[in-house]
């Protein structure tokens, strides 16, 4: 009877020991579970879903603010990384039909609403003014959005009068010393940067930060008997393939500020595929500059139907023939035509002799009555 009870007693004692282990490892796996949770929970909005929420933003942004008006963004959001959110920037011009203070409100009420619908709130703690807003989901940073207000051109007394010319280079990304010497220039020329080259995003993103501003250089295709690009637009894509192609090109170069065509003599006189494309860059709030490869363009009509704001070459490209006096006298031809056009633009190309003639030449401009903008600034 002894053994026997001795023997209960030792099994007692062995379950007791079980139960006690199984709580620990109980109470371990919850604070575990818990630990992963609270270490988790900045990643549980992903880049995909903030990027999402900032093309609303944009959107809801570009109903408000109408020509005249500008709106960018950098899409940046990294959720394991402070201070790394999406920015957008939407400039309020004087002139319009309301007050700048009622566009700002009208503005805000459409962010906010945006937010609330994506589960964001608008950041009270932080140091805000109605022209710097931040959202957040939680405790994490997503969003931070300036408002900047200022006068129409129109208004400023030094510049009454002046005739606008825009300058777009295009087949930005293999070259980095040609964007070195472009960069070097102080005026506010436009970069068209081609998609998946060398150096494509790093010439893009170093544009930007020195302020220049960038757009998308998208591949067409040409009635010329070449090679094509590997992605390019064609006649007889479907509005998902076009839909799709775009996109992919917009995250090769991105944050840009809208679009031109490279090559795209067939393409752009193809009126089913252009009305495919321009409610595309509507969605993405891009400006279009048709490059008029061909005399057939229907795109910069399809583009005003679409309510793209958009605009066209026209003036002569400037470097048909790259070499310094022909470039020179290319120029002095835009900032006449910008004087009889009162607004211009010109495309040309990265060349040695084209770098030169802006170097020699457009230091002329105001003399003449000219001022040099970016293309966003002869779009409408």
């Amino acid at each position: 009877m002894e053994h026997r009870s001795g023997a209960h007693a030792a099994a007692s004692s062995i379950c007791t020991w079980r139960g006690i282990a199984a709580a620990i490892l109980f109470i371990l796996v919850i604070f575990a579970a818990a630990a992963c949770k609270k270490k988790e929970s900045p990643a549980s909005i992903k880049p995909s879903q903030v990027h999402s929420v900032t093309r609303e933003m944009l959107r809801a942004s570009g109903a408000v603010v109408r020509e005249p008006g500008h709106i960018e963004s950098r899409q940046e959001f990294d959720g394991r990384r402070s201070g790394h959110v999406d920015h957008i920037r939407v400039i309020v011009n004087a002139g319009t039909s309301q007050s700048q203070d009622e566009v700002v409100a009208r503005l805000t009420q459409s962010l906010d609403r945006v937010a609330t619908s994506s589960g964001l709130t608008r950041d009270a703690t932080a140091a805000q003014s109605v022209n710097h807003l931040e959202y957040r989901r939680g405790p994490l940073p997503t969003h931070i959005v300036e408002i900047v207000t200022r006068a129409t051109p129109s208004e400023s007394p030094t510049e009454a009068g002046s005739a606008q010319l825009a300058i777009i280079l295009d087949d930005l990304g293999n070259d980095r010393a040609a964007a070195e010497a472009i960069f070097a220039m102080p005026y506010p020329l436009t970069i068209s940067v081609l998609p998946n080259l060398p150096h494509s995003v790093e010439i893009a993103q170093e544009a930007r930060r020195r302020g220049f501003q960038v757009i998308l250089h998208l591949p067409m295709q040409s009635m010329r008997i070449e090679q094509p690009e590997a992605q390019e637009l064609r006649p007889g894509m479907s509005v998902a393939d076009v839909n799709g192609l775009v996109s992919d090109l917009l995250e090769a170069v991105p944050d840009v500020a809208g679009v031109n065509n490279h090559q795209g003599s067939q393409s752009t006189a193809d009126l089913t595929l252009m009305d495919e494309l321009m409610p595309v860059l509507r969605e993405h709030n891009l400006f279009y500059v048709d490059s008029r490869t061909t005399a057939a363009t229907v795109a910069y009509d399809s583009a005003q139907r679409f309510g793209v704001r958009s605009g066209f070459r026209n003036v002569p490209f400037l470097d048909d023939v790259a070499e310094l006096q022909a470039v020179h006298k290319q120029l002095r031809l835009a900032l006449r035509d910008a004087q009889k056009k009162h607004g211009a633009i010109a495309i040309g190309h990265p060349h040695t002799a084209t770098l030169q003639a802006l170097r020699d030449i457009l230091p002329e401009a105001k003399a003449q009555g000219v001022r040099l903008v970016f293309a966003s600034e002869v779009v409408h």
